[in-house]
């Protein structure tokens, strides 16, 4: 294959993501998946990074998946499922994507593959989030705002918005955990975001979405509202999108629209409000990605949920400020680290 002349932007953040965070080397079998509607750009920023990283590589595109998680699994291709139990490393460029489908947990039940969920990330996206700032004083930032959740575990909290968001919680036990350098078998998301698990049941009030990501992602022009008392009780506005939430919802809840399952705080200072990329739009400073449906620990749950942004958040945690209109402000060695963070690019 011959590579075109790729930005040297593009260039430096696809070898940040392959050799430094993945650990790429070369003993390593790598897959990219990624569906027709990928960035190709991307696609070859990665296979370059991982040529150079001497690893053994093999891209397998194949026609976009209509739904997530374990509802995309009568779609993806046996070729995929084989070839991604038996690799090192696993670059999922689909959107939606594959983490939560049964191809994805047979994958990480063998204990081999390294996964990211790059998702709708495209050139541009690539380079602004694993090129637009440095990258170890991302990951300081990134444990820091981690462990104050994690240590917040059982605190009262509370998120507003401008449009009208007013939600209430108590946080439970985190279930995810991002890693410096990738080289271990297991998940990774792509870091510039904290995630939060509330008690399920405990979430009361009203949520007040900017963007969804139902069965695909798109900015709304009307905001969709959902009342939530324990479950997801009632859903309203969104325009033509609240038929298209209602029915991801219902499919996603078992039926009825189930529960508000993690929260998040976006935090990263290169990303762009793109209207386009949810993987990125959700790591813009102050945005607040929102997962809804089942939890993965319930008969019938997984990652087969839809997402809801709400933008510029306010959060109080145990009566504490933590977030004003997005902008961090607790704790303050967290707040420290974040204004030292400062945008290579743009």
């Amino acid at each position: 294959m011959t590579f075109r002349s790729l930005d040297m932007g593009l260039h430096r953040a696809a070898g940040v993501l392959v050799r430094d965070h993945f650990c790429v080397g070369s003993t390593d079998e790598v897959v990219i998946t990624a569906d027709t509607a990928t960035d190709p750009i991307a696609v070859e920023a990665l296979l370059l990074a991982t040529r150079e990283a001497g690893a053994q590589a093999v891209v397998l595109l194949f026609p976009q998946l209509p739904f997530q998680g374990a509802l995309a699994d009568p779609y993806i291709p046996e070729t995929v499922k084989l070839a991604v139990r038996n690799c090192d490393v696993w670059f999922d460029l689909t959107f939606p994507y594959m983490a939560g489908s049964h191809t994805h947990d047979e994958a990480m039940q063998a204990k081999r593959a390294r996964y990211v969920l790059v998702g709708d990330l495209g050139a541009a996206g690539l380079s602004r989030l694993y090129g637009g700032v440095d990258f170890d004083r991302l990951f300081e930032v990134q444990s820091a705002i981690d462990q104050f959740f994690i240590e917040a575990e059982g605190a009262e909290g509370r998120v507003t918005c401008p449009k009208g968001t007013d939600l209430h919680f108590i946080l439970g036990k985190p279930a995810t955990r991002k890693f410096r350098h990738a080289n271990m078998p297991g998940t990774q998301t792509v870091p510039g975001s904290a995630i939060m698990f509330p008690l399920t049941e405990s979430v009361r009030g009203r949520v007040v979405l900017d963007a969804v990501f139902h069965e695909y992602y798109t900015r709304l022009g009307l905001p969709l509202t959902l009342e939530v008392d324990g479950k997801i009780r009632s859903l309203d506005g969104g325009a033509a999108d609240v038929a298209v939430m209602d029915r991801a919802l219902r499919r996603a809840g078992g039926g009825g629209y189930g529960y508000v399952i993690h929260l998040s705080y976006g935090f990263h200072p290169a990303a762009r409000p793109t209207g386009r990329a949810f993987i990125e739009d959700i790591r813009v400073l102050g945005s607040n990605a929102i997962g809804l449906g089942l939890p993965w620990w319930v008969p019938g749950g997984g990652e087969n949920h839809p997402d809801g942004v709400v933008s510029n958040q306010s959060m109080w945690i145990g009566g504490t400020p933590v977030v004003e209109n997005g902008l961090l402000c607790h704790p303050p060695a967290a707040v420290e680290l974040l204004s030292t963070l400062t945008p290579l690019v743009r």
